[in-house]
């Protein structure tokens, strides 16, 4: 099969199933932020030498069977083509991985400044990406149809990431560099 298949050249591309939209509609733009994303938690893989892929490759699993639900154009497609769905228990996972991190990290005080550690400063680009990609689909939601638990999984996943950031620092001995904005 070859990468290139010239049917984009005049700025559309196929849904799932094989309906044409142009490349630039809502939908595309949510699901191309979604692989945005998918591509910068592969960085923050890297970045944390594998020490997160229990955590992380399964997110960005979910993250893709997301973006395939959205390039199916509807839930009937994502059904008919059995594209796995984002559920309750993946919001759960996030969450309880959450609570395992948070309970080894110093209360936070202030708001604190991206930065001090690699891997914490590129979760939190994944953060900020991921924060795009639920206002769009937020945007999207608002005319179109969307899977139910995509927007509370996005949101976890936001939060998971700034949590993890902190995490990843606090681990390799950097402390929170705290917002003064007194200065």
């Amino acid at each position: 099969m070859k990468i290139y298949t010239r049917t984009g050249d005049q700025g559309q591309t196929s849904l799932l199933g094989g309906h044409r939209v142009p490349k630039d509609t809502l939908r595309i733009e949510v699901y191309g932020t979604l692989d945005e994303l998918n591509s910068h938690i592969g960085l923050l893989r890297d970045h944390a030498a594998g020490r997160r892929d229990a955590l992380l490759v399964p997110i960005q699993e979910k993250l893709f069977s997301l973006g395939s639900r959205l390039a199916s154009g509807s839930e009937e497609q994502a059904e008919k083509f059995k594209v796995p769905q984002v559920t309750d228990a993946d919001i759960a996972a996030l969450e309880s991985a959450m609570d395992g991190m948070d309970k080894e990290l110093p209360e936070m005080r202030n708001f604190i400044l991206p930065g001090g550690h690699l891997a914490a400063s590129q979760a939190h680009v994944c953060r900020t990406v991921c924060r795009r990609a639920e206002r769009l689909l937020v945007t999207l939601a608002a005319s179109e149809e969307v899977p139910t638990t995509a927007l509370r999984y996005l949101n976890r996943l936001s939060d998971l990431l700034f949590v993890l950031a902190r995490h990843l620092a606090h681990v390799d001995g950097v402390a929170d560099t705290p917002w003064n904005p007194r200065q």
